[in-house]
C-alpha cells in the first residue's frame, strides 16, 4: 500500500495484489526472503518505495518511464522486468500518482485514464469471469493459467454470469472433472490439516497470542471456507471449534479484512452457532471504523432477530452507525430498545446521540438528552461537553455555549484545545472576535497551549471583520513564542490580505515565511493570484503564475479558473477564451468548475446560446452537470426576466436527475417577485416545500420583499413572523423591506415600531434601514431625522450618497438650505460624486431662497459633469421662477425643456398658464396651449375664452 500525501492535502492511495511471478514474462515481485514470514515480508519494497523513489526527482520522461528504466533498469530478454525496486513497488506509486492526478483535476479516475490514451469514445467495460484455474498455481496438469468466460454484454453479464456459472461448476463431480479450481492439492490440504492441529493444542493450552500469530500467517494464503471447513472436517470431535472460530473472526477484524470476517460470520450463523460478544464487539467495532455502517446495522439486527444477548457496547456501535447515517429516529429507536432490554445506556452513547442531534442543530433536543443524561446519573465527560458547545456554537448561540462551559467547570472536567478552539470559533462566526483575548486568558490559566488551528480561527475572525493588522500583530506574537505557523494557517492570514487589497502587505508576509521555510503551497500562491485580480494588477497576477513553477508548484485547473473567472465577471469573454485555450494546452483537464463559470460569464452577457452550446460540450467530455451549472443558467434567466427559459431549465435540470437545491428555488422565487407576479413564486414557493428542500431567511425575504413591492405590506409582515414558529428568525434584511414597505405606504407609526422591535431584537440597523426611515421622518418629523441621524453615526456608519440626497432633500423641504450645502459639501469630501437628485434639490433650495443665478449656476454645473438633467430639474426650474414671478425666465426654461425632448407635469405647466394670463401675456399662453394640447389637464381654458376676458383695447 502507498500513501501519496500532496501540499494542497490532497491523499491517495494504491495497494497491488501479490502474486507468484511464475511466467518468464512476469514482471519480479519483490519479497524479502529469508525465514520471518515465510520469506513473504515487503520491508525491502516499502524502503525502495520511501528511500529510492520518493525523493527522486522526475523527469522529463514521465514518472513510469523513469521509474522502471532509471530508477530500476533490470532488463531479461523479454523487457523490463522490475528486478531491483520491484514490480509492486513501482506498480503500487503509479497507481497512486494516477489517483491524485485524478484528484487535482477534480475528475473520476477513468476520465484521467482516458484522457492520457486520448481515448473519446468511453465504454462502460465488461469483466471477464475467472472460472477454471491451470498452470503451476494449481495442482492439475492444465497448461493454462486462467479459463475466463465473459459476457457479450454487461446487462448480460448482470443477468446470467455471476450467479450461474460457479454452481454449475462446483455441481460438476469431482471425478469426471477435467480440473481443479479451488481446492489446494493433497500437499497443501495436509500441511493446513497438521497446522489446525497445533493451533487446537494451542487453543487448548489456552496460548491465545501464539493461537492468533499462526492465524494471522494463515489467512494469507488461505480463504475463509478453506479454514473454517478443513477445521470443521479435520477435528469434527472437538470442543475448541467455538474458540477457533471467535479467534479467527478477531484476527480478520483486527486485520481490516472485513470481507472475510463477515464470509466467516454468515458460515457461523449458518450452521445455527453465534460467536462469543467479545467477537462479535471487536467485529462491529472494526466494520464501524471502516465506515461500514450499514453492514454494521445489519449484523446488529441479525443478532437481535435471532435472540442474541448483546451488551451496551454492540448497542452502542449500532447506534453510532445510524447516526453517521443521519438516521437519528433510528438511533433513539435503537437506544430505546436498549432500555427494554434492561441494557443501561452508558456515557457513549449518550454521547453519539446527542452529537447527531448537535450536528443538526437540534440544540433542545440535545439539551434535554443531556438532562436525562445527568438525571440518570451518566456522567458526562468532556466530549459530551465539547459537542454541546460546538452545537450552540454553529447555530449562533454564544451564551449558550458559554453556559455549557461554566457547567463544564462546575463538574470538574477539564477542558481542553478543542473546547476553546471551538469557543474561539463561535465569537469569530458572529463578530465577538475582540472577546477573543478573555479565552486565550483562560487557556493560559489551565495551561493549554494554543495551536496552529487555534492562530488561523483567530486569523479568520480578525480577516471576517476587517481588521488585517490584528492578524499581523497575532502572527508575529506567535512567531515569537515559538508556536509552528503551517502553510494552511498562512493561507487564511494571506486570504485576509488579499480580500481587503492590501497586496504591498501581503507581499510582505510572503517574504516573510519564505524566509522561515514555510512551504509555498498552491492554496497561498492562488490567493495571491486572487488578491492581484481584484485589486485589477493583472500583470502581477500573470507573473505570480509564471513563477509558481520556480517554487516547484504547478499551476492546476483551480489557477486557471481563478483567471478565467476574473475575465468573465468582467464581461471580457474573448480573454476568458484565451486562457481556456491555455489550460489546454499546459494538458489541464477542464473541470465542472470551469464550464460553470464560462456559463455564468455568457449568462452575464445574456449569450445564453453560448451557454447551452458549452452546456452540451461538457456532456461530451463525459462531465454531467451540476445544480451550480444550472443555476447559473436559471439566475441569468431570471434576471432578465426570462422565467420562460428559466423554467425550461428547470425542468430540463429534473430531467438530467440534478436536484435543485435551495438556491435554485430562490432564484425561481426572486424572478417572479421582480417581475411583480407574486402568485407564481407563491407556487414555486409550494412546489420547494413538498418537494422537502427547507426554505432559508434568505426564502422568506425575498417574499417579504416582493409582497411590500406590490403594496401588500400587512401579508409581508404575516409572513415575515410566521417564520419563527420554523426555526429562523426576523434578520436585518426582513426588518428592511418591511420598513421600506411601510415607509412607501406613508405609515410612520409602524416604521418606528419596527425599528424600535428591531433593535431590542439584537440587530443592528443598516443604512438600508435609515434610508425609508428619513424619507418618512423627512416630511413632518424633522426631530426624528435629526435623532436618526444620530443613532446612526453613533452605530460608526457612514452615509452613502442615497442617504445624503434623502438628508439635503430634507433639510431643503424644511428651508434650511445652510444645513443642506453643509451636507453637500460632506458628501464631496468623503468621495461620493453628487448625482442628479443632489443638483436637483440644491436647485430647489436656491429657488426657495430667490437665487434664480445659483440655480443657473448650479444647472451648468450639472452640464459640466455630464449629468443630464430629468424633467423633475426642469419642472423645478419653471416652478421656482413662477414663484418669484419670474415668467420671462420661466417661460425660457420650458422652451429648453422643450427642446431637450421633455414635457413639463401638468400642475407646472398650468402654473406657468396662469401667470402668463395674469400678465396678459395671452401670445406665449397661446403657444403653450398648442404645443401642449395632447396632455390632458393642460390650459383647461380655452383661447377664446382667455381673449373674452382680457380688456378692451
Amino acid at each position: 500500500m502507498v500513501d501519496l500525501h500532496l501540499s494542497s492535502g490532497i491523499w491517495a492511495g494504491a495497494a497491488v495484489s501479490n502474486g507468484a511471478s511464475t511466467g518468464v514474462y512476469d514482471a519480479l515481485e519483490l519479497r524479502n526472503g529469508g525465514s520471518e514470514y515465510l520469506g513473504k515480508g515487503g520491508s525491502k519494497v516499502v524502503n525502495n518505495v520511501n528511500s529510492i523513489i520518493g525523493p527522486a526527482p522526475v523527469g522529463k520522461t514521465g514518472l513510469n518511464n523513469f521509474m522502471v528504466q532509471q530508477l530500476d533498469g533490470t532488463q531479461n530478454g523479454w523487457g523490463w522486468f522490475k528486478q531491483k525496486l520491484g514490480a509492486n513497488a513501482i506498480l503500487a506509486v503509479s497507481l497512486a500518482v494516477c489517483k491524485a492526478g485524478a484528484a487535482v483535476l477534480d475528475i473520476p479516475l477513468y476520465m484521467l485514464i482516458a484522457n492520457l490514451a486520448r481515448n473519446k469514445k468511453l465504454v462502460l467495460p465488461v469483466p471477464a469471469f475467472n472460472v477454471i484455474n491451470g498452470g503451476s498455481h494449481t495442482g492439475n496438469k492444465l497448461v493454462m493459467q486462467e479459463f475466463s468466460d465473459k459476457a457479450s454484454s454487461i446487462l448480460h453479464m448482470a443477468r446470467r454470469f455471476p450467479c450461474r456459472l460457479p454452481p454449475i461448476l462446483r455441481s460438476t463431480p469431482p471425478s469426471n472433472s477435467f480440473c481443479n479450481s479451488s481446492s489446494p492439492d493433497q500437499t497443501t490440504q495436509t500441511r493446513l490439516i497438521v497446522d489446525l492441529q497445533k493451533i487446537q493444542v494451542l487453543i487448548q493450552q489456552n496460548q491465545m497470542e501464539m493461537v492468533k500469530r499462526h492465524l494471522r500467517s494463515l489467512i494469507s494464503t488461505h480463504s475463509v471456507s478453506q479454514l473454517y471447513i478443513v477445521f470443521s472436517k479435520s477435528l469434527p470431535t472437538s470442543n475448541t471449534k467455538p474458540v477457533f472460530t471467535d479467534t479467527l473472526l478477531a484476527v480478520y477484524a483486527e486485520s481490516k479484512l472485513l470481507n472475510e470476517a463477515t464470509e466467516l460470520y454468515r458460515l457461523v450463523r449458518g450452521e445455527g452457532n453465534f460467536p462469543s460478544i467479545l467477537a462479535f464487539n471487536l467485529f462491529l467495532e472494526s466494520l464501524v471504523n471502516s465506515n461500514q455502517f450499514d453492514e454494521t446495522l445489519k449484523i446488529f439486527s441479525d443478532a437481535m432477530d435471532s435472540g442474541v444477548w448483546v451488551d451496551k457496547f454492540s448497542y452502542g456501535k449500532a447506534i453510532q452507525s445510524a447516526v453517521k447515517l443521519g438516521d437519528l429516529s433510528k438511533g433513539f429507536g435503537l437506544m430505546n430498545q436498549m432500555k427494554k432490554c434492561g441494557v443501561r445506556p452508558n456515557g457513549f452513547v449518550y454521547n453519539v446521540l446527542i452529537g447527531g442531534l448537535c450536528k443538526e442543530r437540534r440544540m433542545d433536543d440535545a439539551q434535554k438528552l443531556f438532562n436525562e443524561m445527568l438525571k440518570r446519573n451518566v456522567a458526562p465527560n468532556r466530549v459530551t461537553y465539547n459537542s454541546l458547545i460546538d452545537g450552540y456554537c454553529k447555530l449562533g448561540n454564544i451564551e449558550g455555549a458559554f453556559n455549557i462551559r461554566e457547567k463544564m467547570k462546575i463538574d470538574n472536567v477539564e477542558p481542553n484545545v478543542v473546547t476553546y478552539n471551538t469557543l474561539l470559533g463561535g465569537l469569530c462566526k458572529v463578530g465577538r472576535v475582540g472577546e477573543a483575548d478573555k479565552i486565550l486568558e483562560e487557556m493560559s490559566m489551565y495551561g493549554i497551549v494554543p495551536d496552529g488551528f487555534t492562530y488561523s480561527i483567530l486569523f479568520d475572525g480578525h480577516s471576517r471583520s476587517g481588521n488585517v493588522q490584528a492578524s499581523m500583530a497575532l502572527y508575529e506574537d506567535a512567531i515569537k513564542k515559538g508556536v509552528n505557523i503551517d502553510s494552511y494557517t498562512c493561507s487564511i492570514l494571506m486570504n485576509g490580505l488579499c480580500k481587503e487589497g492590501k497586496m504591498d502587505k501581503a507581499e510582505e508576509f510572503l517574504m516573510k515565511i519564505k524566509e522561515r521555510g514555510v512551504v509555498l503551497t498552491e492554496v497561498i500562491l492562488n490567493t495571491m493570484v486572487k488578491g492581484y485580480l481584484k485589486a485589477e494588477h493583472l500583470e502581477k497576477a500573470l507573473l505570480v503564475i509564471d513563477e509558481m513553477e520556480n517554487e516547484g508548484v504547478k499551476p492546476s485547473y483551480i489557477t486557471y479558473n481563478t483567471v478565467i473567472s476574473h475575465f468573465c465577471e468582467s464581461g471580457q469573454m474573448d480573454d476568458a477564451n484565451e486562457w481556456l485555450r491555455k489550460m489546454k494546452v499546459k494538458g489541464i483537464c477542464l473541470s465542472v468548475q470551469t464550464y460553470n463559470i464560462l456559463i455564468g460569464g455568457y449568462g452575464r452577457k445574456c449569450q445564453f446560446r453560448k451557454c447551452l452550446e458549452i452546456l452540451d460540450e461538457m456532456e461530451n467530455n463525459a462531465l454531467k452537470p451540476t445544480v451550480v451549472t444550472y443555476g447559473s443558467l436559471i439566475n441569468g434567466f431570471c434576471k432578465k426576466g426570462r422565467l420562460l427559459e428559466a423554467e425550461v431549465m428547470f425542468k430540463d435540470m429534473l430531467g438530467r436527475r440534478v436536484f435543485p437545491n435551495v438556491q435554485i428555488y430562490n432564484m425561481l422565487i426572486d424572478g417572479h417577485c421582480i417581475g411583480a407576479n407574486m402568485e407564481n413564486a407563491f407556487k414555486v414557493f409550494d412546489e420547494m416545500l413538498r418537494n422537502g428542500i427547507s426554505p432559508t431567511i434568505v426564502t422568506y425575504n425575498t417574499l417579504v420583499n416582493g409582497l411590500c413591492r406590490k403594496g401588500k405590506i400587512s401579508e409581508a409582515e404575516e409572513l415575515a413572523f410566521s417564520i419563527t414558529s420554523k426555526g429562523l428568525s426576523p434578520d436585518v434584511i426582513t426588518y428592511n423591506c418591511l420598513i421600506n414597505g411601510f415607509s412607501n405606504a406613508g405609515n410612520l407609526e409602524k416604521c418606528l415600531e419596527l425599528y424600535k422591535k428591531m433593535k431590542s431584537s439584537g440587530i443592528k440597523p443598516t443604512l438600508n434601514t435609515y434610508n425609508p426611515l428619513i424619507r418618512i421622518f423627512a416630511k413632518d418629523r424633522l426631530d426624528l431625522v435629526e435623532k436618526t441621524v444620530d443613532e446612526m453615526f453613533q452605530s460608526n456608519l457612514i452615509p452613502d450618497r442615497v442617504l445624503y440626497n434623502e438628508l439635503i432633500q430634507c433639510y431643503v423641504w424644511h428651508g434650511d438650505v445652510a444645513r443642506a450645502r453643509f451636507l453637500h459639501t460632506d458628501m464631496l469630501n468623503k468621495g461620493f460624486p453628487p448625482d442628479k437628485m443632489t443638483y436637483n434639490s440644491l436647485i430647489t433650495g436656491c429657488l426657495k431662497e430667490g437665487n434664480l443665478q445659483g440655480s443657473r449656476d448650479l444647472f451648468d454645473e450639472m452640464i459640466a459633469k455630464k449629468l443630464s438633467p430629468n424633467d423633475a430639474t426642469y419642472n423645478t426650474l419653471i416652478q421656482g421662477h413662477c414663484n418669484v414671478k419670474d415668467l420671462d425666465g420661466a417661460y425660457r426654461w420650458y422652451k429648453e425643456m422643450l427642446k431637450n425632448g421633455f414635457l413639463p407635469c401638468v400642475s407646472v405647466c398650468n402654473e406657468l398658464l396662469s401667470g402668463l394670463r395674469e400678465e396678459g401675456r395671452f401670445n406665449e399662453a397661446e403657444i403653450i396651449v398648442s404645443e401642449m394640447h395632447l396632455v390632458k389637464g393642460i390650459g383647461e381654458l380655452s383661447l377664446h375664452e382667455d381673449l373674452s376676458a382680457s380688456p378692451a383695447l
